[in-house]
């Protein structure tokens, strides 16, 4: 008999039960022997550390301020302002750097689908046609052939590699869903800082005009002095060098003004113009509660995906480690063939087969031992990147809190001194005109208030910043 009938006599013997069981139960002690002779002392170093392994946290943080009466616990509730909570919606809905994240998470959604498809078996279904001519003699036959069939391949995941790739891409989806969030929170917290830009660039810029309508006045001052003959040549240009370097500094401040208008306006998705506006500071009555340092580590979105991404590192290590073992699948394939179209369905034109599968590595050069070892390293990196999140939030909050106080601190001050220089200047303006005192001093004592004025101003907004990155950084959320 040929070798090709003896296959098919194996196959379908195989298919009574007891053949394959006996059939399956050498191919087990098959892989068995693999696995002691080159898996089995292979080194694992797979493992998933809990969020606060090796990580040393204070109960307290060290920059900590007293308790606050009036607390928030979110970012859009930390001011009241119609114009502001707008623009933020207005960015969580059309910024392109979100809608980026959401397609990445809707992408991991399916490779999520992808990788547990695994599990199932896949069957294909095949056909074909062909045409075949035969020549005897003065004699001629022609025939058609169809076919068609059924193909079905399943691996049996003995050791857990296809599950273990499972848990990866879990992981990796979790992590992607913890990045968006991440970002949502980025998003409202940049749009929020830019508006308190976009506040005090407009406010710097009325200072500027202001500032500017000061030294025309003074100038006009000098100048009905000079043509009395009461004030020389060189008052005079002193009054109109400052007149000049204020006019000059109106237009800077219009076009950080128009900078800072069209920052917000890409945040929230639209063509960069200057046409935002933003109204006065709006009311900072809430405070952020600060809670205790362990528990940022569950409250940072950007934590959280950092440690997702070592249980993604570590099922990846599960799935080289399970690839150097032997894998096991079944195959089986059903058809019909005839020479008639009609007689494809009929059992008696039927053919069907059905075979199990080892496949074990033996040699491959050391190629899944690299992979293995990589995949280790890079569990490692997965960790070390994810005590490098920890560390660089706690500094945020750290900073953050210190800021809140100093920036405090300097704002009262500068309060304090902006009150002062305007007496001041008052006086000295008065004295001027009655002679008691030089252009120079009038003209220092005016520059001084006006940088007073806008030092204040920045630092308003400084303050105003860093209250909205300080809730971003313990993880407040939206």
């Amino acid at each position: 008999m040929p070798a090709t009938s003896d296959t098919n006599c194996l196959l379908h013997c195989m298919c009574g039960g007891r053949v394959l069981r006996e059939y399956l139960i050498r191919v087990a002690l098959v892989a068995g022997v693999v696995l002691c002779s080159s898996g089995c002392m292979l080194k694992f170093d797979a493992w998933a550390p809990k969020r606060n392994h090796g990580l040393s946290i204070p109960k307290r943080y060290d920059a900590s301020l007293p308790p606050v009466p009036d607390v928030t616990t979110g970012l859009l509730v930390l001011f009241e302002d119609e114009q502001l909570s707008a623009y933020v919606d207005k960015a969580l809905e059309h910024n392109p750097d979100l809608k980026g994240s959401a397609a990445r998470l809707e992408e991991s959604g399916f490779e999520m689908r992808k990788a547990s498809s695994s599990l199932v078996p896949t069957v294909d279904l095949n056909g074909g046609v062909s045409r075949s001519q035969n020549s005897i003699r003065n004699s001629r036959s022609r025939e058609n052939i169809y076919s068609a069939g059924l193909d079905a391949q399943w691996e049996i995941d003995v050791w857990g590699r296809i599950r273990a790739g499972i848990r990866a891409t879990a992981s990796n989806r979790d992590a992607l869903l913890a990045d968006y969030e991440s970002a949502r929170q980025s998003i409202a917290a940049q749009t929020m800082q830019s508006y308190f830009n976009l506040v005090a660039e407009d406010q710097l810029l009325h200072l500027a005009q202001r500032r500017l309508e000061s030294f025309e006045k003074t100038y006009q001052l000098v100048n009905r002095r000079f043509e009395n003959g009461t004030e020389d040549l060189g008052d005079l240009d002193l009054a109109r060098t400052d007149m000049e370097n204020n006019r000059a500094q109106l237009f800077k401040s219009e076009n950080l003004r128009d900078q800072a208008a069209r920052q917000l306006a890409v945040l929230c998705g639209a063509y960069p113009d200057a046409k935002s506006s933003a109204r006065s500071w709006p009311s900072m009555k809430h405070g952020v509660q600060v809670g205790i340092p362990s528990a940022l580590l569950m409250q940072r979105p950007d934590i959280d995906a950092a440690y997702h991404r070592i249980r993604a590192a570590d099922s990846r290590v599960q799935v080289a480690h399970r690839d150097i073992y032997p894998r096991f699948s079944l195959t089986a394939s059903g058809g019909g063939q005839s020479s008639a179209l009609k007689d494809i369905t009929d059992s008696n034109f039927s053919v069907w087969s059905i075979a199990g599968n080892l496949a074990a590595p033996l040699i491959d050069g050391g190629s899944r031992r690299a992979e293995l070892g990589a995949a280790n390293a890079r569990a490692k990196e997965a960790w070390a990147n994810y005590q490098a999140a920890v560390l660089n939030a706690f500094r945020e909050v750290e900073d953050g809190l210190g800021s809140e106080l100093y920036l405090h601190r300097q704002e009262r001050a500068l309060g304090n001194a902006l009150a002062a220089a305007r007496s001041a200047e008052s006086r000295i303006l008065r004295n001027y005109e009655t002679g008691l005192v030089e252009i120079l001093t009038l003209l220092d004592t005016q520059r001084r208030a006006f940088n007073t004025e806008e030092a204040f101003i920045n630092i308003r907004a400084l303050r105003y910043k860093n209250r909205v990155a300080l809730a971003l950084a313990l993880g407040k959320g939206l």
